[in-house]
């Protein structure tokens, strides 16, 4: 009797073992992707597990083993199973019925601004008795494009006056009589011929027009990433993309026509309207600081050989060396031209301005 139980033991042994070894895979879907496909520096993001057990066999133990840049740090509880050494790993256990789904959203911290994708999980299964592992890679597709943090918003008006010589407000400071806007309550500084008559006959009292201000103003910034120095200084690099960022939102914002260009990034143009501005962020997000980049000088080089009118430059570069004072002030003799340095602290010096350069000291530190 003993014999034939132990038979049967072995015999259900190598017959699970086969039929899981066959069938383990089948009808095992993995889906990991990212939630959102955008977030911006310091945000907390999720990742989503969907694990489905499509078939009559249950797994009683699936292990998905994920690797993310270790820019994306797990936060939470999602911190338990999480380990950070040249990426970011995560290795997750799961116990499935036949026919079960299970969904998880793991939180997660965006430390840097970057582009991250999710190419592959490790999928590794076992046998009824946990004698046997199979293993699987499975593919996946998703990305996240990690924003540039933006400034504090007073500092980027700061910068927006010096640029423009105006606070960048929504007032409209030179009404063009053919862009019309909107209509308004009437104030007794109107002029006559702005009163809405139609309008004000439907209401209650009088109603004026409203003129868009247009300008044949264009903005060109030059992002400098060049990073060359014995002592690396990345973090006033990412300032300056920072700056980029927030700069181009409030100038696109304003309804002005906008260009960014440096020497680690395509080339953006941006028509008026806020809603193109994720274009510029997705660029920006792009930019490796790690690789070798052209000199600033090579950049203002190229846009001296194409002047064009009705430009406004704002140069934004932490490197004050000769070379690139000395081409900033030859660029500044022909356009307006706006010199952003980021430093560190206020007691940083800053290279003196000279010729037509103005100077914009952008503190990193500061309170």
């Amino acid at each position: 009797m003993l014999l034939l139980l132990l038979a049967g033991a072995a015999a259900f042994y190598l017959l699970q073992r086969i039929i899981y070894q066959r069938y383990w895979n089948a009808g095992l879907h993995i889906g990991v992707e990212f939630e959102a496909h955008s977030a911006y520096e310091g945000d907390i993001s999720y990742l989503r597990e969907e694990i489905t057990n499509d078939k009559h066999l249950p797994l009683p133990a699936l292990e998905v083993n994920l690797a993310m840049d270790r820019a994306l740090k797990f936060s939470g509880d999602a911190r338990e199973n999480a380990n950070v050494t040249d990426q970011s790993y995560r290795r997750d256990l799961f116990s499935l019925f036949m026919r079960q789904r299970v969904i998880r959203r793991l939180p997660f911290v965006c430390e840097k601004r970057g582009y991250y994708e999710l190419t592959k999980a490790d999928v590794i299964g076992y046998d009824f008795f946990f004698q046997r592992s199979f293993h699987s890679d499975r593919i996946l597709r998703s990305a996240l494009y990690v924003y540039p943090r933006l400034t504090d918003t007073r500092r980027i008006a700061l910068l927006c006056r010096a640029v423009s010589g105006m606070i960048v407000t929504q007032n409209r400071l030179f009404p063009d009589p053919f862009c019309f806007f909107g209509i308004r309550d009437y104030h007794p500084s109107d002029p006559m011929h702005h009163i809405n008559w139609k309008a004000s006959a439907k209401g209650q009292g009088l109603l004026v027009n409203q003129f868009d201000s247009t300008t044949n103003i264009r903005l060109r910034i030059i992002l400098d990433t060049e990073d060359s120095g014995i002592v690396r200084q990345e973090e006033l690099t990412e300032e300056g993309i920072r700056i980029a960022a927030s700069l181009g939102f409030r100038i696109v914002k304003e309804r002005m026509e906008l260009t960014v260009t440096g020497n680690g990034m395509n080339k953006v143009c941006l028509k008026d309207g806020a809603g193109q501005i994720q274009t510029l962020y997705r660029e920006l997000s792009r930019i490796d600081i790690h690789k070798p980049v052209p000199r600033l000088w090579e950049e203002l080089r190229k846009e001296k050989e194409q002047p064009q009118s009705g430009i406004i430059y704002v140069i934004i570069s932490m490197n004050q060396d000769e070379d690139t004072a000395r081409s900033i002030a030859s660029m500044a003799e022909n356009v307006p031209l706006m010199w952003v340095i980021p430093v560190q602290n206020a007691g940083d010096c800053v290279t003196a301005p000279s010729g037509g350069v103005h100077i914009f000291k952008w503190e990193m530190n500061r309170s």
